[in-house]
């Protein structure tokens, strides 16, 4: 198998992002061909990714995936792997799930992959050093390999920084500088998303040549191994339909590769159509599928859409639509934006949901299906993620599941349901499906 590595680092926030994104560049502007990953529940990070690399950038789950799912994924032809952590590189949920917490490390475990961490410098000196050999002797089975070094402020501070690296086995790969980065705006749920940054190109090459210049490429590319091969059967997701009209565009774009991925090959057609473009679900579709996104961004635009309203309403007569997060929030009767405007939705169902009181949902979701959605029956055990700062002012059809945080505590989040008279069936949740649950 393709040899890889994980980037981690102690915490969030350490830079993880620069450099990988700096790491993609850089190898393709060697001519290699590199597969990037994503370690849990993220869709900004993927798209930038595959930006930087030229290729789909896949996310692999340790808590929602089994282990032959996550082998099944990382099998991919290139020259290396190249995954990026999430938050600090041991850090999960309590109770594990499908391969472990959720962790980096289980990935990092799992696959073989050696880490290479992101230590922010900044503040400290020598005590760099006893953090990163605090990480790599902390769990059997995760191999750290080196460290670059981040926000160094001058050549005395990576000199004391360098120091303290003498002796403990964890080789310094590289210094990136403290004015070294990458600027990339903000918004509540994280990074802008890669299609709305119009300067993208130029901060990828800068990003290149900044970790290219910085960091021992070769040393890095060394660091990397391959995966012994698994050949425990995996069945994929299977699809809503044959034919799947999905929402795809600025306000609708939060959908993980891998699901898509299942679709087609199970021999599914995907059907994009644009909500913002005012453009409806395709008449030829069996199932229609809202993803999650913005739409609060864009909820007065959308509001005024009579094709997308008037035409997904009537889909939704004789088939079956289900609405993800943001999807979910379309379907309902309407958004109160942060500026305390309601904006009128599909009606679909009777969630109403509010951004002028932000509160933040986030977790895994592991969910018990009341009724089926499409592609999925009754009783079926459902795991995914839940991230967004809606509150729900009312949510009044019957609850699609009973679903659980990964304690097995209850969530109020519990999804919609509502039957229409064509025989169309309309669902919702708040959580993003990543895979069934094995048990």
């Amino acid at each position: 198998m393709t040899p890889g590595l994980v980037i981690s680092a102690p915490a969030s926030g350490a830079g993880k992002t620069t450099l990988t994104l700096g790491l993609l560049a850089a190898l393709r502007a060697r001519g290699l061909e590199v597969q990037p990953f994503k370690c849990g529940p993220d869709y900004i990070d993927p798209a930038f990714h595959h930006a930087a690399a030229g290729r789909s950038s896949v996310n692999l789950d340790a808590w929602a995936m089994t282990p032959a799912q996550i082998a099944q994924l990382a099998d991919r032809a290139a020259d290396i792997i190249v995954a990026e952590g999430s938050m600090g590189l041991f850090d999960g949920v309590a109770v594990p799930g499908e391969t472990g917490t959720g962790a980096s490390a289980d990935i990092a475990a799992l696959m073989g992959w050696p880490v290479v961490l992101v230590v922010d410098a900044s503040g400290q000196a020598q005590t760099a050093a006893a953090v990163a050999q605090g990480l790599a002797q902390f769990r059997k089975g995760v191999t750290v390999a080196g460290v670059v070094l981040n926000k160094i402020a001058s050549p005395r501070h990576e000199a004391l920084v360098r120091q303290g690296f003498e002796g403990i086995g964890v080789p310094v790969l590289g210094v990136l500088p403290r004015a070294a980065g990458i600027e990339l705006p903000s918004r509540h749920l994280g990074l802008v998303q890669a299609e709305e940054t119009g300067d993208l190109a130029r901060l990828l090459t800068e990003a290149g040549r900044i970790v290219a210049e910085h960091c021992d490429l070769d040393a890095i590319l060394a660091c990397a191994k391959a995966s012994p091969p698994d050949a425990s059967p995996c069945r994929p997701l299977p699809p809503p339909g044959s034919r799947i009209a999905l929402a795809r565009d600025a306000a609708f774009s939060f959908v993980y590769p891998h699901l898509m991925e299942g679709w087609r090959a199970a021999g599914a057609t995907i059907l994009p159509f644009s909500p913002l473009a005012d453009e409806a679900p395709d008449p030829s579709a069996e199932c229609c599928w809202l993803p999650g996104g913005y739409p609060e961004l864009h909820a007065a635009r959308l509001a005024g859409n009579g094709t997308f309203l008037d035409g997904t309403r009537r889909f939704a007569q004789t088939r079956p639509v289900h609405g993800e997060c943001g999807g979910y929030m379309t379907l309902g009767a309407g958004i109160v934006d942060a500026e305390e405007k309601r904006h009128e939705m599909l009606g679909l169902l009777g969630l109403a949901t509010s951004f002028a009181k932000r509160k933040m949902h986030l977790g895994y979701r592991r969910a018990e299906l009341i009724a089926p959605l499409p592609g999925h029956r009754a009783g079926a055990v459902l795991r995914g993620h839940e991230f967004h700062y809606a509150s729900i002012l009312s949510q009044p059809d019957a609850p699609l599941a009973r679903v659980f945080d990964p304690n097995g505590d209850a969530v109020l989040e519990t999804g919609s349901r509502c039957e229409m008279s064509g025989g169309g069936r309309v669902t919702g949740t708040f959580f993003h499906l990543i895979a069934e649950a094995s048990s």
